[in-house]
């Protein structure tokens, strides 16, 4: 995947500027920088929901990126009345998946006791690790995580790290924006707002 000469504006201020890098199969992009450097900006510009000012974006060639994205932002796009099984089930529908990963999905997550309970119970991690098994519902080859352990104990953190590891070990390419060490093994760093003299 490559970003090249990539300018985003909100609000009328740029918050990217001629931004570029690349990201090739089988790497991990851990995206650092300060509150408002523009680390989700750049993850939703990826995705879509944003469109650059100036500058493209490539995945094989390509800018056309919908369908081999997975995407999770701060928002766990999870339906409180729906149990935690039909939530996992519509997002497989949505993408265009089948329902025989569900399951695998929830017990990976270590959410399969709970498959039954309305979602709206689940406590702040749980949603997220429900969030998060969105990724092993469908192969998408380019993975953007906003946060990816927030609010994770050690023990989801390092089921995330392994399932981050197994998608790059397969060839998929993983960029997360992120303020801790998730502990993916193939990782390198881009830092967004920092002065050079900090780098």
């Amino acid at each position: 995947m490559e970003v090249t000469n990539l300018s985003v504006e909100r609000g009328g201020r740029r918050v990217l500027s001629d931004l570029s890098f690349a990201v090739a199969p089988g790497e991990a992009l851990l995206v650092r920088g300060p509150n408002g450097s523009g680390k989700t900006t750049l993850l939703r510009t990826i995705a879509g929901f944003l469109s650059p000012a100036s500058g493209h974006i490539r995945f094989a060639g390509e800018e056309e990126l919908t369908e081999r994205v997975h995407y999770v932002g701060h928002l766990n796009g999870i339906r409180a009345s729906l149990t935690v099984e039909e939530n996992l089930r519509f997002w497989s529908r949505y993408l265009g998946g089948s329902d025989d990963r569900v399951l695998g999905a929830l017990d990976r997550l270590g959410l399969a006791s709970l498959a039954s309970i309305p979602a709206g119970y689940l406590s702040a991690g749980q949603k997220r690790r429900l969030a998060l098994a969105r990724l092993l519902l469908v192969f998408r080859p380019l993975w953007l995580l906003d946060e990816p352990s927030t609010s994770l104990d050690a023990r989801s953190t390092a089921v995330l790290a392994g399932a981050i590891d197994e998608h790059v070990s397969s060839g998929g390419i993983v960029i997360a924006a992120t303020h801790l060490d998730l502990g993916v093994a193939r990782s390198r760093e881009l830092r967004l707002g920092f002065a050079a003299d900090e780098a």
